[in-house]
């Protein structure tokens, strides 16, 4: 018994001297692996960052060129190619939120029956847009508007003059207007939107950057007189879907697919990014194959032209992006309105919280 102890005894030590001589080795390997944030000299550290990218380079390229010789195999041999990893993202690695819409969300679609925008979007009332200015504006902000005209159908300007918005809004409420959008310019730039839903709101307000006007766009096109298609993305929470239908509202719910318009709002990471396009289907003339690759020939040996249908877009601006500070209960009311939903710097407590 006590030589079979000391044994057992003698092997932990053994095990243990091991363990540590491993560590040790761990260890000297990170100690001679030199980061360049470590390096203070300006010169050398640019040389080993220009090394370790081109390393970096150099592996990707190594795996890139083994995965499509995998999959080349795969296809000669008939069986299926292996499936491609999916890149980790922002957006697919978002933290779980509960206000997330469901396909079989009961309550949701109730809900949708009897907000303020189911009379527009049952198409039992035409949307009717009023346009304006803030009171101090400049050339770009009804340039801006101009274009927005364009993209907007059954859509009005108006000149602001110096009434206030509460006035605006009984006028347009008279008038059998259906939406009320305000564009607002700080030092001669379009900074914010202000979309109100009439006759009882909501009332939108959104931050306006990275505006482009239809000039400023290289080999830009001119709109038709068509109504657009419209194509929302990425609304997926409780409050996305309502700002989605909110600019749904501003549209007509009977497209003419004759005038191949396509006005895009796609919300990314909370920010909505506008985008107008006209859109052209060509044929083209492709050199046939088949499946595995290998191109295809007729009895005679003549290479076969397969004819491929290709969609060609061009801009039509204007482009811009969005971003959503307030939603608020009712028209306009900056003392007693109440909020639905405010931006607050405390919410960014992370990159993966989004709230669209």
């Amino acid at each position: 018994m006590g030589a079979k102890r000391k044994k057992s005894e003698t092997e932990e030590l053994v095990e243990g001297e091991k363990s540590n001589d491993k560590n040790m080795e761990s260890s000297n390997k990170k100690k001679k692996e030199i980061l360049p944030s470590m390096i203070k000299n300006k010169e050398k550290r640019s040389s080993v960052h220009a090394k370790i990218k081109q390393q970096k380079k150099l592996e990707k390229r190594k795996k890139l060129k083994a995965r499509d010789a995998a999959e080349k195999r795969a296809l000669d041999l008939g069986e299926e190619p292996p499936a491609r990893m999916i890149p980790r993202t922002i957006e697919n690695t978002r933290e779980p939120d509960e206000t997330v819409c469901r396909p079989d969300d009961e309550e949701l679609f109730a809900g949708n029956d009897a907000d303020e925008f189911s009379s527009v979007l049952k198409q039992e009332r035409t949307p009717k847009i009023l346009m304006t200015t803030c009171r101090y504006n400049s050339t770009r902000g009804p340039a801006f508007i101009k274009e927005l005209l364009s993209v907007i159908p059954n859509a009005h300007y108006y000149k602001r003059g110096t009434y206030d918005l509460k006035k605006i809004v009984d006028y347009a409420n008279k008038q059998d207007f259906t939406s009320i959008i305000v564009v607002h310019t700080n030092r001669r730039e379009p900074d914010a939107l202000l979309i109100i839903g009439l006759p009882s709101g909501p009332t939108a307000h959104f931050k306006l950057s990275k505006l482009a006007l239809r000039k400023e766009i290289k080999n830009h096109g001119n709109p038709t007189g068509h109504k657009p298609e419209l194509v929302l993305n990425n609304f997926t929470t409780r409050l996305g879907h309502r700002i989605g239908r909110l600019i749904q509202s501003l549209f007509p719910q009977d497209p003419e697919f004759r005038g191949r318009r396509v006005a895009t709002f796609h919300n990314q990471r909370d920010f909505i990014f506008f985008r107008h396009h006209r859109y052209i289907f060509e044929t083209k003339e492709s050199k046939g194959s088949d499946s595995k690759g290998k191109k295809v020939k007729d009895a005679k040996g003549e290479k076969i032209a397969q004819e491929k249908v290709i969609a060609r877009l061009q801009e039509c601006g204007p482009r811009f992006t969005l971003k959503l500070i307030s939603l608020q209960h009712g028209t306009f009311d900056t003392k007693g309105g109440e909020f639905e939903w405010v931006h607050k710097p405390e919410m960014d407590t992370s990159r993966r919280r989004f709230f669209l």
